[in-house]
């Protein structure tokens, strides 16, 4: 298995920029894997897939505003920074741009976006550089952990280039615990009546968190995939949802992960749980670093909601791996076809 059997070309302006209104109103391949039969819906229509019984288990993370910019004490050169994960209080793992020359030590000075800062005595400096790691990753340092909400910006994925109206259309509608890098994007197609009208259709929803970081994103650089390096996520599954996960496997129903990271968070406990020696799930937090490529077996996962991935990245490797690669491919040359939207703000698969 090599990393550029996940290729694929994808015309540029299939890219979505913007989000549709209202929600639930993309378009919904649903993917037979047993047979790779498709069906082209609206995604409102998934409840048509649905039966009393099943459970889709939502990741409810929030993205904060990641993304902050700012000066260079030394120099005066702009920095930008992407926040992907909290080490400790105050301490963040995080991309800069430009990188290279910021070593430990150097200092930053932040400034709000579109806004003069307006202390009369502000401080020498906002963040400082710790560490800077050999795969680009800086351990930054931040003096006032409250200057990520005073001056970070939604952070946008780089294929987005048009401007964001609404902020909080990059939320899921459930969005409780902030923490991610990046939307878990399969989320955002849900409307709080779409959610109702499952609820009454007699499905039960329950939630998990990981927050979402690096590898969402970044592109498996190397041609084995085995070699690349996936980087850690904090994740939390409560007692509460362990329970409804119990008894749904218990009595043989379907469990249905909305979005990769659902997916990720269910098949790492249930992995962790088999090392253990245990038969059940129980409430549980940690860092998850689970590589789902073809050949993992699922142990938890019955069906999935799932946005079109980057080429080249693990997210299509993980939905390569639940339904085997030719048939995930076959689907996106389809969606190309059909016009579908892809990425971010693009439209959704539905594997059964």
């Amino acid at each position: 298995m090599r990393t550029s059997d996940f290729d694929y070309h994808l015309p540029q302006d299939l890219i979505a920029q913007i989000p549709i209104e209202p929600r639930d109103a993309s378009r919904l391949l649903v993917l037979d894997r047993g047979t790779g039969r498709l069906q082209h819906k609206h995604f409102h229509q998934i409840i048509e897939y649905l039966r009393a019984g099943d459970v889709m288990v939502f990741n409810q993370s929030r993205v904060i505003p990641a993304r902050l910019r700012g000066r260079r004490t030394d120099t005066g050169g702009k920095v930008e920074f992407l926040l992907l994960k909290r080490e400790s209080p105050r301490v963040w793992q995080a991309l800069a741009r430009p990188g290279r020359r910021l070593k430990a030590g150097a200092t930053v000075t932040l400034e709000q976006a579109g806004h003069i800062r307006v202390e009369s005595t502000p401080a020498a400096f906002d963040v400082e550089v710790l560490d800077s790691g050999e795969d680009g990753i800086k351990t930054i340092r931040l003096l006032n952990e409250d200057d990520i909400d005073r001056f970070g910006v939604m952070p946008l994925p780089p294929y987005i280039h048009d401007r964001l109206e609404d902020p909080e259309r990059y939320q899921t509608v459930y969005a409780r615990q902030p923490g991610s890098a990046a939307a878990p994007t399969a989320g955002l197609h849900f409307t709080q009546d779409l959610l109702d009208g499952l609820a009454s259709h007699g499905v039960e929803s329950t939630f998990v968190t990981l927050h979402v970081g690096l590898d969402t994103f970044r592109p498996v650089q190397e041609e084995d995939p085995s070699q690349h390096r996936i980087h850690t996520e904090y994740y939390e599954l409560s007692q509460e949802t362990a329970d409804v996960l119990n008894r749904a496997r218990s009595e043989g129903r379907r469990i249905i992960a909305v979005g990769t990271t659902s997916v990720r968070v269910l098949e790492h406990t249930a992995q962790e749980m088999e090392r253990q020696g245990r038969e059940q799930l129980a409430e549980c937090q940690g860092q998850a670093d689970l590589f789902i490529m073809p050949g993992h077996r699922f142990r938890m996962v019955d069906a999935m909601v799932t946005n079109f991935h980057l080429p080249r990245s693990t997210l299509l490797m993980l939905v390569s791996a639940f339904a085997n690669r030719e048939t995930i491919l076959a689907a996106y040359q389809a969606a190309i076809r059909e016009r579908y939207r892809f990425y971010s703000f693009g439209d959704a698969m539905f594997i059964i």
